[in-house]
């Protein structure tokens, strides 16, 4: 699929009429990142799967996302009876590309909604605040809010994995303003229902489908088949495009991602992994200065890990300069001059390559025909070739989609299998959350019950106590009742006046009773006989019959 011609340790980008003037990227110097640019319809995706396939044949892994759905055609070898084959071998036998044939590349397909290849996750801690305050569109305020939450959950190892788990987060972090605001600095409600929000709009864009585990791990990105050809790994990104925002921050992360966990290894003999970046243009647009300062940071130290990153834009100025400093292989397709701005493109993208004799770089821009480029690669010695009018090699694989079962068939036989098929869901800050707040609710709900039960317990002795000293009173009134009534009984005039009978009746009978008893036991002459005897004894008999009648 090369230029028999091209020397080792190199890719074949295409040539002028008859094979003059070869354009080959060298693969040492692949890692110097690169651009890709030119206006709708003139040749930036041919391109694009031409340079792929080259890396791929040379053992380079790739990683590209497929926005019009036409880049998963790498998987399937072009055909014969295909519309554009006359105009590919054409294109071939012009350039001198003896060489040229079908042939269809290893690919592994992905997609972050899981529709059209294996689902790609990451954790919300993995992204960060700063990538998902961009996301998010938060002002500096909320993303002081959102890093304080994160900050938080980390100190309280309270893992946060997915939407869920961050929105727990907030809510609790809501809960102790309060006590944050003292610590951290000012943590309002209205900053968190704010990101809550916009967390709520994040769903409705199917992000929850993003956030999760099992996350991506690198190293499957990072793979050769059997042959020895760097495995394509082709993001469908054709309904991720209608959330541009999601689109760029994944496609960033995933970037930082390779800056953290690959080693460095310095300037190897290839790449160890190429990175295309299609619609660059999202990436930069409305980003917040302290993120470029990032972008920027990350693509020039990526170097030093072996991966080069490759932008493909509509316009070479909707790369910020500081950034576009760093893509040193470039290829310029045609551009449009009809507005003020397309001509400030057109001067912008002339400036940057290396005048050739014979090339007038600004009027050229505007003349390509389509499958036509300017091209400036870096040469063995690090310097960039003089600009050269090339037509681009085209690609052995399919220029098209792939059917639905074509794409069934390769997801189902891949390497990857159904390792990221399945979400797990294990504990994390939502359930920590939620089971703390399950249990502070029961410990709550034990605690009113048990006050309940005290003051109703308390309660019924109040009432028993004023039962009892209803009763006591009762029975109290009944005794004064009863003493009182006695009283006015005993006190009352007939009371007193047959008292009085009684008691003389009484005294009368009892000395008649003594009369009669003395006379009867002592007789008339007793009296005189034993007078001291008798008067003691009717004495004692007339007290004891009073007594008794007393009584």
């Amino acid at each position: 699929m090369t230029d028999p011609a091209s020397t080792p340790g190199s890719l074949f980008v295409g040539a002028q009429a008859g094979g003059a003037n070869p354009q080959r990227l060298d693969l040492r110097r692949a890692n110097r990142h690169g651009l890709i640019a030119g206006a709708t319809g003139t040749g930036k995706t041919v391109t694009l799967q031409g340079i792929i396939e080259g890396f791929s044949d040379a053992g380079v892994p790739c990683f590209v996302a497929d926005v019009k759905g036409d880049l998963a055609g790498l998987a399937m070898p072009g055909s014969p009876t295909a519309k554009m084959h006359e105009t590919l071998k054409a294109r071939a036998a012009e350039i001198g590309d003896t060489d040229w044939r079908y042939a269809a590349l290893p690919v592994q397909f992905w997609d972050l909604f899981g529709e059209q290849g294996h689902p790609i996750r990451a954790t919300v801690s993995e992204l960060g605040p700063v990538l998902l305050a961009r996301l998010m569109d938060l002002n500096e305020v909320q993303e002081g809010v959102l890093t304080i939450a994160f900050h938080v959950a980390d100190k309280e190892g309270l893992l946060l994995l997915d939407i869920d788990d961050l929105q727990a987060m907030l809510a609790h972090c809501a809960e102790r303003a309060a006590e944050l605001t003292t610590q951290y600095g000012n943590v309002s409600k209205q900053s968190i229902g704010a990101i809550q929000r916009a967390l709520l709009q994040l769903r409705t864009q199917g992000a929850e489908h993003f956030f999760g585990e099992p996350a991506l791990e690198m190293r499957d990105l990072i793979a050769t088949d059997h042959e020895g050809r760097g495995v394509v790994n082709v993001l469908a990104a054709d309904k991720l495009m209608q959330s541009p925002k999601l689109y760029s921050t994944f496609l960033l992360w995933l970037l930082s991602e390779l800056f953290e966990t690959l080693p460095e290894i310095g300037d190897p003999d290839k790449p160890r992994l190429c990175f295309f970046f299609d619609e660059a243009h999202l990436l930069f647009d409305d980003t917040p200065k302290a993120l470029l300062d990032k972008i920027e940071q990350v693509v020039r130290l990526i170097r030093s890990k072996g991966v080069g990153v490759y932008f493909i834009t509509q316009n070479p100025i909707d790369v910020p300069e500081t950034v576009a400093g760093q893509l040193n292989n470039r290829i310029q397709h045609k551009l449009n001059a009809f507005t003020p701005r397309d001509q400030k493109a057109v001067n912008a993208a002339a400036q940057t390559f290396r005048a050739s004799p014979g090339v007038d770089v600004a009027t050229a821009i505007t003349e390509l025909k389509v499958g036509e480029a300017l091209v400036s690669l870096l040469q063995p010695d690090g310097a960039p070739s003089p600009v050269a009018r090339t037509l681009i090699r085209p690609p052995g694989s399919r220029l098209g989609p792939l059917t639905p079962e074509e794409r069934r068939v390769l997801i189902e036989t891949d390497a990857i299998g159904d390792k990221y098929d399945e979400p797990i869901d294990r504990e994390s800050a939502e359930e920590i959350l939620s089971a703390k707040t399950q249990a502070a609710a029961a410990g709550v709900a034990a605690a009113n019950a048990r006050d309940e039960a005290e003051r109703t317990a308390a309660q019924k002795a109040k009432e028993q106590a004023r039962a009892d000293r209803d009763a006591a009173r009762a029975r109290a009134a009944d005794e004064r009742a009863q003493r009182t009534a006695e009283r006015e009984a005993a006190n009352s005039p007939w009371n007193r006046m047959a008292t009085s009978a009684m008691r003389s009746a009484s005294s009368s009978v009892g000395r008649q009773v003594g009369n009669e008893i003395s006379k009867a036991v002592f007789g008339t002459s007793s009296r005189r006989r034993s007078s001291s005897s008798g008067g003691l004894l009717a004495s004692v008999v007339r007290n004891v019959l009073g007594g008794l009648m007393r009584r």
